[in-house]
This record gives structure tokens, C-alpha cells and sequence, in this order.
């Protein structure tokens, strides 16, 4: 039973992530497209993909570098308010767990805890804004209780994606305050906002890899 995830893990990971990008690139474009410009499906394919190219030509084992080197690639090339959002989140988290070569439950909570801050520090969001924040957040709170709990990493991250899923579909009763979608105020009420899905995507490729 898988207890930790090094280096090669976090890679695939990443890999894994941008398979699932690319898969759900219509769906994404069509949920952006209902509150936003329509570009989520095009950028978020393209910035993972990029941070799996580069992530997995590093001699890196520091689990912590890998991560912000995947930030920092995101926010290159996927220049858009949501690559600079997730690419925030991801070095804010690599900060977090920086000088590492594993990582268990704790580790994993502190990582999604700061990708969350990075986000919010970066994007001015709170819980409650439909924003990326309301599959996430949800899942830091899921994190902190299965590490409560001594659960296993594998049960915690499923508890994180479970709480993720339950964040997207009550995303679907906020209305927005940020970006484009602010501008559809109460008319955004009803839709699915991209953003918190892109959140939970991000969370699946960790149970997908768990799992596989």
C-alpha cells in the first residue's frame, strides 16, 4: 500500500494531470465558454502538458523544485487569469514541501493547503466566490480531517476528491464575484463554474494515480 509519494510519483502525477486536461478540454471550453471567454479548454491542456514535459526531464528528486518548476512552467505557458492562478498555487506549494523526497498525509495536506493560499493571495478569492477555492478548499478541510483520523494517504486524497466533486456542484448556486464571469451576476447562478472544476481535475489525476 502505497504510503508516501517520491519523486517519480509527483511526475507521473503531473503527467497524469495533463492527460486528464486534454480529455476534458471540451468539456472545460464549453463550461467557460456558458460564464467566461471560452479559452479554459485550450490553456489548461496546454500549461500541464508543458509542466509534464519539463517536470520529467528534471534530475530533480526534491518533490518540492518539481513542483514549483510545474508552477512556473503553467504560468508560462498557459498566460491567461487561470495558468497564473494555478501556476501561484502550484509554487506556493512547492514552497511548502520544498527539500523533501516524499510525501505522506501531512505533507499532502500542507501542499494543497498552500496551493489554495497561493491561489487566494494571487486571485484576491475567498470560499464562497465560485472560483477554483470551492473545490479546493473543501478538500484542505477533508485533508486536515483524515490526517485527524490517521487515515492513509490513498483514503485522504479520496477524501479530498469526494470533497472536490461536492464543491463543484455547489459552485453551481454562487454567483460570481471574479473575472469575466462577474460580469453575468445572477445569470451565473445555475452554471458549473470551470475554474472549481479545473480544481477537482487536479485533484482526480492524485486518485486516478492512486488507484491505477
Amino acid at each position: 500500500m502505497m504510503n508516501t509519494l517520491n519523486d517519480k510519483d509527483i511526475k507521473a502525477i503531473i503527467s497524469k494531470m495533463s492527460n486528464i486536461m486534454t480529455e476534458n478540454k471540451d468539456w472545460l471550453t464549453e463550461l467557460d465558454a456558458a460564464i467566461g471567454d471560452g479559452d479554459l479548454g485550450l490553456t489548461m491542456p496546454r500549461g500541464f502538458s508543458s509542466a509534464s514535459e519539463t517536470v520529467n526531464s528534471l534530475e530533480e528528486t526534491d518533490v518540492g523544485k518539481i513542483l514549483a518548476k510545474a508552477g512556473m512552467t503553467i504560468a508560462q505557458t498557459a498566460p491567461s487569469t487561470m495558468g497564473t492562478l494555478v501556476g501561484s498555487g502550484f509554487m506556493k506549494s512547492g514552497k511548502a514541501v520544498k527539500g523533501k523526497q516524499e510525501l505522506g498525509l501531512t505533507d499532502m495536506t500542507d501542499l494543497v493547503a498552500q496551493f489554495v493560499e497561493g491561489i487566494m493571495a494571487r486571485g484576491k478569492a475567498k470560499p464562497g466566490e465560485k472560483t477554483i477555492i470551492d473545490s479546493l478548499h473543501p478538500a484542505v478541510q477533508a485533508l486536515q480531517k483524515a490526517v485527524e483520523e490517521n487515515k492513509t494517504l490513498s483514503e485522504g486524497l479520496q477524501a479530498a476528491y469526494d470533497a472536490a466533486c461536492q464543491g463543484v456542484e455547489d459552485s453551481k448556486d454562487m454567483i460570481a464575484q471574479h473575472g469575466r464571469p462577474a460580469y453575468y451576476q445572477e445569470k451565473s447562478r445555475g452554471k458549473q463554474d470551470p475554474g472549481a472544476t479545473v480544481g477537482m481535475l487536479i485533484l482526480k489525476a492524485f486518485v486516478d494515480y492512486m488507484n491505477g
